[in-house]
């Protein structure tokens, strides 16, 4: 019956560039029994279905792929634009002033419906986070996507890849070996490379061989609870030959990435009151706001950068955390806790920023670790001194992940010589409105409890991936891209403006 319906309506579209009718509107009864990997290698009826038997075999051309659960790999992407500890021509160690990358095309995708990630641990969906993964890598390695929200057809012309980046922590601690499996499931030689190695590496770089010392990491929950960086700072320490004492702290930075990339349940710019949807630190919530700690913490309360029941700020009952700053102190704090109650001898002395969106708030991490070094209490001492050094190392594992994909390029000969940055491709995720299984809210998003409710094994198209446009980004997030990562927003605006591939309705859709 499927394969009748495509049939028919292929006459209605055989003008158009390689179009098939949506497999959300063609098919919605009931969902698939196969696994995700099972789907994209086997059933040709399923809108996942990718035949490698026709994957490219020239890889020098193709793009390298890039995927984070939103817009915060966006920092790994503008490390990987201004990447330049290599000669273009020699391709010998040294800064030659131009992009290691200039000729290569990338295409990011920020699954930006799903998001956040680092929540499906807590709420035992690890099956369904490893399924959004797939998907990823899936999207990838596809020509598919959709040209806007409100479109029932899919393109066909997109290029897959030759390599991927994942440009989340989350996605590297719980999918990245599920992804290599897919691939060699699949027959295919696409290079993966995730950013917790990378940014163990960067952290260890700090410590001479025989030093004591802290290594902090400041991630999402869910990074936090499959203990990624942990192990990995235990296995690469004694791979690289370090035989001091290097202990590790972890703090999940719940509601951080949320905020950066504005998803209601953390932060709501509108609200000067608590409301019931909210997910992040509180007084009564799983993550705790200790009121002891107010004065550490030191809050920004004005403008409604945090929320309480009560006009009197000390008798609130209910608060909740209303600005991505906010956001990063309580967080800091928290960490510095830890270590101090701990009885270590040990000082801090990096900490590695474990989710791509904490690069965006560099500035506000620095402030906020002076400011704890230089906290006393009320008798005049020094709270933290003992547990941390003055100037802390921040690590972006954005870098090292960086060299490791050229080193990859490099080896394998699949630098593009033709190639250009200029083409690269931004997608992001929104939720299906064709999926008539989905579960919207008012602003036509997914609400929490069936974002991080749904089974995994439902194989359907819960989203759609779109080009970068004015409809799916917000202008407080095109102007934290302009400011902070110049060179990516540039892309993206030429991206939207001038690709074949996007759809512009009206000017106000425009990025400029």
């Amino acid at each position: 019956m499927k394969k009748y319906l495509l049939f028919v309506f292929a006459g209605f579209i055989i003008f158009s560039c390689k179009q098939q009718p949506s497999h959300t509107e063609v098919k919605k009864s009931e969902p698939s029994k196969k696994d995700i990997v099972q789907t994209v290698l086997s059933d040709d009826s399923s809108f996942y279905y990718i035949d490698f038997n026709t994957y490219p075999k020239n890889r020098k051309e193709l793009p390298i792929g890039v995927f984070d659960s939103g817009t915060g790999g966006l920092t790994v992407f503008d490390a990987i634009v201004n990447f330049d500890e290599f000669s273009n021509i020699s391709r010998k160690a040294g800064s030659d002033g131009e992009i290691d990358f200039n000729k290569e095309s990338f295409i990011y995708l920020a699954d930006q419906a799903n998001m956040p990630y680092g929540n499906y641990s807590k709420e035992n969906r690890v099956d369904l986070l490893k399924e959004h993964i797939i998907k990823d890598a899936q999207f990838l390695m596809s020509d598919k996507y959709y040209q806007s929200f409100n479109d029932s057809v899919y393109n066909e012309d997109k290029l897959p890849v030759k390599a991927i980046v994942i440009a989340c922590n989350t996605a590297t601690a719980y999918g990245k070996k599920d992804i290599e499996n897919f691939i060699k499931k699949a027959g295919n030689h696409v290079k993966v490379i995730g950013v917790i190695d990378a940014g163990v590496r960067g952290a260890l770089e700090n410590f001479e061989k025989e030093e004591d010392g802290i290594i902090g990491v400041l991630a999402t929950a869910g990074t936090v609870a499959s203990n990624g960086y942990v192990k990995t700072i235990t296995v690469l320490k004694d791979k690289m030959g370090f035989t001091g004492e290097i202990e590790s702290f972890q703090q999940g930075g719940v509601g951080i990435a949320g905020a950066v990339d504005e998803d209601p349940d953390y932060f709501d710019k509108n609200l000067t009151k608590p409301r019931d949807n909210y997910k992040g630190p509180g007084l009564t919530n799983d993550v705790k706001i200790d009121k002891a700690l107010l004065d550490i913490y030191n809050f920004d309360f004005d403008g409604g950068k945090m929320l309480c029941d009560n006009k009197n700020m000390d008798d609130c009952s209910m608060m909740q955390i209303n600005d991505t700053e906010n956001y990063v102190r309580f967080h800091v704090v928290s960490l510095m806790e830890q270590i101090k109650n701990s009885n270590t001898k040990n000082k801090l002395k990096a900490v590695i920023l474990g989710c791509t969106h904490f690069p965006y708030l560099l500035k506000e991490f620095k402030s906020t670790f002076h400011e704890l070094y230089n906290y006393k209490d009320k008798k005049g001492n020094y709270v933290y001194q003992n547990f941390m050094i003055k100037d802390i190392k921040l690590i972006d594992p954005s870098i090292n992940t960086s060299k490791e994909l050229y080193e990859y390029l490099e080896q394998e000969k699949l630098f593009n010589p033709n190639g250009s940055i200029e083409k690269s491709e931004f997608y992001i995720s929104v939720p299906n409105k064709y999926n008539k299984k989905n579960t919207l809210n008012k602003d036509n998003k997914f609400p929490y409890e069936y974002k991080y409710g749904r089974n995994a094994g439902e194989i359907q198209e819960y989203v759609k991936v779109v080009p970068f446009s004015r409809t799916n980004i917000s202008d407080d997030i095109l102007g934290r891209l302009k400011l902070q990562i110049p060179n990516v927003y540039h892309l993206i605006v030429d991206f939207n403006k001038d690709s074949p591939k996007t759809k512009v309705f009206d000017n106000n859709t425009l990025i400029k």
